[in-house]
């Protein structure tokens, strides 16, 4: 069985396709999903799918970066929603300074207000970094010293893309790192690399659908049932097998989201 710890809804439900993702999942032995929020209208549909199938799903809420100029400061909407136990965690939110259309305080200042939130309702962080690992790192592990539950890691870093140096530094911080079908790609070698070294208790795995689909679908649209494939890769890189990544990344999964 294969959990998919990253995917976004809002295309499958735009084309109505929810059904067929399903129902792909499901003959993948892809068994767990957890649909990730971000902005107002993501974590109401991610939750509201979520309650449809909850045996498969959970979700997650938050304010994403590109949110970050217009957000006003206001949490109000997200608290009842993180009061759900079917929303397992804060997010995504983090820092991208890869598309320059928003300022660097503005986004800091809203992830930093999500942090704070997080610690507030005591649920995991989904996180996003591109070319901001320093300003990543610096947040980060003022909330890692603030986190309450010490059974548990705080964060992940969803589809890592770092250096072994980034990856170090967010494992002392007590996060988890997920690897998405970039882990398949050609160009992918030195990631590949990091994701042989991390401790088993602390990999994930996921598709960020419908986004990065994996080889042997490069070019197609990504869904969780292709999340195998990232479990094909994670497992040659590792020395084990797919079915043990499959178990392992599960039981991470289950303990890191509290399902």
């Amino acid at each position: 069985m294969f959990t998919d710890s990253h995917f976004h809804l809002d295309h499958f439900a735009l084309k109505g396709t929810i059904p067929d993702l399903l129902s792909a999942s499901e003959d993948a032995q892809v068994t767990r999903m957890v649909a990730i929020g971000g902005s107002d209208d993501a974590n109401r549909l991610a939750l509201d799918t979520a309650k449809a199938h909850p045996d498969v799903l959970w979700s997650t809420a938050g304010y994403d970066r590109d949110l970050c100029i217009h957000w006003g400061g206001d949490t109000s909407v997200l608290r009842p929603l993180l009061d759900d136990p079917k929303v397992v965690a804060l997010g995504e939110c983090g820092i991208d300074y890869f598309h320059k259309e928003n300022p660097a305080d503005a986004q800091k200042e809203l992830f930093g207000a999500m942090l704070d939130l997080a610690v507030e309702v005591r649920k995991p962080v989904i996180v996003h970094s591109r070319e901001a690992d320093e300003d990543t790192l610096a947040m980060l592990t003022e909330f890692s010293a603030r986190w309450p539950d010490a059974d548990r890691p705080c964060a992940v870093l969803h589809c890592f893309t770092g250096s072994k140096e980034f990856a170090s530094a967010l494992l002392d911080l007590n996060l988890m790192i997920s690897f998405s079908g970039i882990l398949t790609f050609r160009n992918a070698a030195e990631i590949r690399d990091v994701a042989a070294e991390i401790p088993e208790d602390r990999l994930l795995i996921e598709t960020d659908s419908p986004y990065l689909a994996p080889v042997p679908h490069r070019g197609q649209r990504n869904q969780p049932a292709f999340v195998p494939h990232v479990a094909e890769c994670l497992a040659e890189v590792r020395g084990t097998t797919p079915e043990e990544i499959g178990t392992v990344t599960t039981a991470n999964a289950k303990r890191f989201f509290s399902f």
